[in-house]
């Protein structure tokens, strides 16, 4: 019998008219709010943009586009990193009726051509002169009637304003014919295992997405401070960006994934969206310290962890803190908690992981320091997500409780199935792969696998198409493997490979910074492509493996590893824009150890 979970009320019952994303931007516009509705790194510093700056600079540049011939139905790529140029361009694109198509600035010049091509694009809004080029030199030019860059959009305004005063009322009837039924943007799947597809994602389906916020309680309010660096051409970092509007927080933006920690002081944001690869980075570095401490600071960092692993056990439960116990956790805060919380910005009220899965002994780990990671789960498809773990109701290795308005439903086979308001109209130009993931019942199939506890809460175990199917007939999922492997300090990523091998084996990356400290404690070389060759780091990690291996069925076993040269990279198109693994590309780049772990 397949498990059933429905939350809530449907979501069309929630409002009333026009559920689009023009209506959203002016709704929070017309608001007398006092707070920033972004925060710039400029060279003087951070600059505050007011909602009323906002609101202007989208009209201009909505009138802009208007002076342009564009107009509804037309489809726009934007092709940048995360920041003001680009929200700002898809508030102004949905008050017209436009289409946003959401590139990632990553996309090599021939994925940009056949993404233009495929969305059939008529402008194209580029960060730099780096993605122009990239456009240009691959005959995506050939299509646009206009390229522009981040830096020409003040022209474009300034166009608009001139547009406004010869025909006034051309924005107000652009606007009246948006439905919410109509496209507002297509976000492309990351590809990871041939062309990327187009969701068509509809006004109304994005519009549903953000009021599901309202029904969450003190999930993200008004007074907060979002840090940003997800990308938005990813469905998470663009329900962000679209929900900063409708609750009325404020956004600081972070182009560059890599200045995050270097950022996070100066913004000091209350809720940090992320994926899990900067969380695993921080447990390392703050784990790596913990455990090169010694004497008394040894034993206050031992006593504070037990505290907080204690208090964390009973908020899990629901439990009540004893008395003596939450004086034991003030104490701790300030002596070693608030130390880490200022790696954080210093007034974190909790982080949110996404986009892959977060190993649960680091959301563990995290909030016995007083840190809450809330995990949740979702995919495009359903534009974004459709469970989230709560403040006051958490599992950690769960992805959460079912958002209001979702029904999740197991399958037979154990696939995850999603009903909502926000699934998506279907694959652009695709009928076929339409049909594979939408049911006649408006079931979205996710192609996940997952199990539903008693209390509701969901677990991810696998994706379909990743379950690895041995020589002998053995289905092994690779997920829970790998995640085990990776909580081996001195690993950063891990592959199992083995379909239709006779038996499973893994390559692993390792982890620069642990690594460099193992090699100071060791007297060896500290370049890591050296360190992939010392047997003395290999005889350590398999005694860690065989730790692992001793926990499995025995074709679940790894039987032999190579330790790569480097870690993956975006650059080399081994990870996704939000660190998710490209596990195909993996196995064609390293098909040369491959074939060795079987000879």
């Amino acid at each position: 019998m397949a498990d059933v979970v429905s939350v809530g009320t449907s979501a069309a019952a929630t409002t009333t008219g026009g559920r689009t994303i023009g209506r959203l931007w002016r709704e929070a516009t017309s608001q007398s709010r006092t707070n920033p509705a972004y925060l710039i790194e400029t060279d003087e510093g951070w600059r505050s943009v007011s909602w009323e700056e906002a609101a202007r600079r989208v009209e201009d540049l909505a009138f802009g586009f208007l002076s342009l011939g564009v107009g509804k139905g037309d489809v726009v790529a934007i092709i940048g990193r995360t920041a003001l140029e680009w929200t700002l361009v898809d508030f102004a694109l949905a008050l017209i009726g436009a289409v946003t198509a959401a590139i990632y600035p990553s996309s090599s010049g021939p994925e940009c051509h056949y993404l233009l091509g495929h969305s059939e694009a008529v402008v194209a809004v580029v960060e730099g002169d780096d993605e122009r080029a990239r456009v240009e030199d691959n005959g995506g030019r050939n299509q646009l009637r206009h390229l522009l860059t981040f830096a020409e959009l003040q022209q474009l305004e300034a166009k608009g304003r001139a547009y406004r005063e010869e025909s006034p009322d051309t924005l107000a009837r652009a606007e009246a014919a948006v439905d919410e039924e109509d496209p507002f943007t297509y976000i492309y799947t990351s590809g990871t295992t041939g062309q990327p597809k187009a969701c068509v994602i509809r006004h109304r389906n994005y519009s549903e997405m953000a009021a599901v916020i309202d029904r969450l309680d003190n999930f993200i309010t008004a007074d907060d401070v979002m840090l940003l660096w997800l990308p938005l051409a990813h469905n998470f970092g663009r329900l962000m960006h679209l929900a900063g509007p409708y609750v009325g927080f404020t956004i600081a933006f972070c182009p560059d994934p890599y200045r995050v920690g270097e950022v996070l002081p100066h913004v000091r944001p209350t809720v940090l969206p992320s994926a899990p690869r900067l969380y695993e980075k921080v447990h390392a570095a703050v784990k790596g310290q913990f455990d090169s401490a010694t004497g008394m600071k040894r034993h206050l960092i031992d006593w504070a962890l037990a505290v907080g692993y204690r208090t964390t056990r009973l908020r899990q439960r629901g439990e009540a803190i004893p008395a003596t116990l939450a004086i034991r956790h003030r104490l701790a805060d300030r002596l070693v908690y608030a130390k880490v919380k200022e790696r954080l910005g210093g007034r974190l009220r909790f982080a949110i992981s996404g986009a892959a899965p977060l190993a649960p002994e680091i959301g563990e780990f995290f909030h016995a320091l007083d840190i809450l990671i809330l995990e949740g789960y979702g995919l495009t498809e359903c534009t974004t997500a459709c469970a989230v773990n709560r403040l006051d109701r958490f599992k950690f290795g769960t992805v959460g409780l079912a958002l209001p308005g979702f029904e999740l439903r197991i399958a037979e086979d154990g696939e995850i199935l999603i009903r909502s308001q926000t699934v998506f109209a279907g694959y652009l130009k695709d009928e076929q792969a339409t049909r594979e993931v939408l049911d006649g019942e408006g079931w979205l199939h996710s192609g996940d696998v997952g199990e539903l506890d008693e209390d509701g809460f969901l677990t991810i175990t696998d994706r379909k198409k990743d379950i690895l199917v041995t020589a002998g007939g053995k289905n092994v999922a690779p997920q829970n493997i790998e995640n085990a492997l990776k909580r081996i300090e001195l690993v950063s990523h891990a592959v199992l490979v083995g379909d239709r091998r006779p038996h499973v084996v893994a390559l692993l990356t390792l982890d620069e910074p642990e690594a460099q400290r193992w090699a100071a404690r060791h007297g060896a070389d500290d370049d890591v492509a050296a360190l992939a060759h010392d047997e003395r780091l290999r005889a350590e990690l398999e005694r860690s493996v065989g730790e692992i291996n001793g926990k499995l069925a025995r074709f679940e076993q790894i039987k032999r590893f190579a330790i790569l040269p480097r870690d993956f990279s975006i650059d080399q198109e081994e990870l996704t824009a939000t660190m998710k693994l490209r596990r195909r590309v993996v196995e064609q780049h390293f098909a040369d150890e491959i074939s060795d772990l079987y000879r």
